[in-house]
């Protein structure tokens, strides 16, 4: 087992493993930027590395000088979390290279399932339904419209290296879809460095269902259940839930065996997420796999009683599996809310500032995953998630109403500071969702109808 890890990462998901090292008697290494210098994570580490000024590129994503902390701290391995590096295969070569275990994939998965085309066409070759579309990159508007015109409108162009819900665009009609292409390669450029994209029918009420799993080096994977992720902004999770509720019979066992299949396919190491969309007649189409620890994890923590990081590590270290298929007995149901410091009124646009008020919701089965505090100055520089907000209850409705009254009682204040609480709650009041009726359009919605009261 690991003496010292490094964590490549900031905020929440940085404590969070910090905090499950404490309990494997591991110890921690944290990085920050100048703008995180007095983040709760170096509160909680042993050793504290500046990295950085605040912009991600010149710390958090800087390679070399994250891995120049892990050796001159002694640390022997990296857990990347989510986001920044946590996906991405130089890193994790890098770490190799330098006698440091990645806690994750190895370099040749993460490259291969990274990009969105490679895995499509891997997960064909495992037998996991894909919606229509190409399975490789389309470097020509004229053949990338051909494709389009084929599969019939409307479809959705991705950026083959594209990932946290960026890169993409739907679109509607084929007049559209020419400066469509153009503005998507060009824009994956600039978020990936790789303006290669593709094309996929684009469901416009569908569900986003992800199956989680957990693999080790010596060909056991299982599942651990399907979440739920429909509940989004701009192609980013705001609501999850597991189990995933009112799928049709058989469809979660299917969706289940197809990631364990596809996690063995790819020769997968680790924690892991395959995505799928459901459409409304029940079909299920293979999406995109994710090749870290989710945002939404807890959920699946809740409901299993696992610590998904702690298994993350043990399978890095080299142990098998404490468990098999079998052991694994989801009970209750457990909901996510993001608190992200944002302003649903102005389009989600982020309100960094200081936090004069912080006081966490409580009770029974109530857990609250954050770095913030009050004092806390929200940079700017980084991604607007403040908190999770999970609970746990015996059934959906129990859940439901536990999550609402646990939002009501979150309170954060500050100037200029507004989060997502207060609509978090509008969208657990929507008739849609508590039935289980809801799509991915549910916030488009929710915003519309809002609007419509106030014009």
């Amino acid at each position: 087992m690991f003496t010292k890890i490094l964590i490549a990462n900031r905020g929440e998901i940085a404590l969070r493993v910090a905090r499950t090292c404490r309990e494997m008697g591991i110890g921690v290494v944290a990085v920050h930027s100048t703008a995180d210098a007095d983040s709760a994570v170096v509160d909680a580490a042993d050793k504290a590395v500046r990295i950085g000024p605040a912009p991600a590129r010149l710390s958090y994503l800087n390679i070399p000088a994250v891995v120049e902390a892990a050796l001159r701290t002694g640390a022997d391995a990296v857990h990347p979390g989510y986001g920044l590096l946590s996906e991405d295969p130089d890193f994790a070569e890098v770490c190799r290279d330098n006698g440091l275990t990645f806690i994750g994939p190895t370099p040749e998965v993460i490259a291969r399932l990274g990009d969105k085309t490679a895995a499509r066409e891997l997960m064909s070759v495992a037998g996991l339904p894909l919606l229509p579309g190409s399975l490789h990159p389309l470097r020509t508007v004229e053949q990338a419209q051909e494709v389009a015109d084929g599969i019939g409108y409307p479809v959705i162009i991705k950026a083959a290296a594209g990932g946290g819900g960026r890169g993409m665009h739907v679109v509607t009609r084929s007049a559209e879809f020419a400066e469509a292409y153009r503005t998507t390669r060009a824009n994956a450029h600039a978020l990936f460095g790789d303006s290669r994209v593709f094309v996929e029918r684009y469901l416009p009420s569908a569900r986003h269902v992800e199956v989680q799993v957990l693999a080790d080096h010596h060909g056991h994977a299982v599942q651990l259940g399907a979440r739920d992720c429909t509940v989004q902004r701009r192609h980013q999770k705001l609501v999850e839930e597991s189990p995933a509720p009112r799928l049709p019979a058989g469809v979660a066992e299917e969706m289940g065996a197809a990631a364990v299949r596809g996690a063995l396919a790819a020769g997968y190491r680790g924690a892991g997420t395959f995505e799928f969309l459901l459409a409304p007649d029940g079909t299920w189409s293979f999406m995109e796999v994710n090749c870290r620890i989710q945002v939404e994890h807890p959920v699946t923590e809740m409901v299993t009683g696992l610590d998904l990081v702690r298994e993350q590590i043990r399978v890095a270290a080299g142990e098998p599996l404490g468990f098999t298929q079998d052991d694994v007995a989801p009970r209750g149901v457990s909901i996510e809310a993001r608190i992200n410091v944002e302003d649903p009124e102005r389009g989600f646009a982020p309100t960094p500032g200081t936090l004069t008020e912080f006081v966490p919701a409580g009770g029974p089965f109530v857990r609250v995953d954050t770095h913030g505090r009050p004092g806390y100055q929200v940079p700017a520089a980084y991604d607007s998630l403040l908190a999770k907000l999970v609970v746990w209850a015996p059934d959906r409705d129990q859940a439901i109403a536990r999550l609402d009254r646990a939002l009501a009682e979150f309170r954060v204040s500050g100037p200029g500071i507004a989060t997502t609480s207060a609509f978090l709650r509008e969208v657990l009041a929507d008739p849609a969702f508590r039935a289980a009726a809801h799509d991915t359009g549910v916030v488009d919605r929710l915003l519309s109808e809002r609007a419509g009261r106030t014009a």
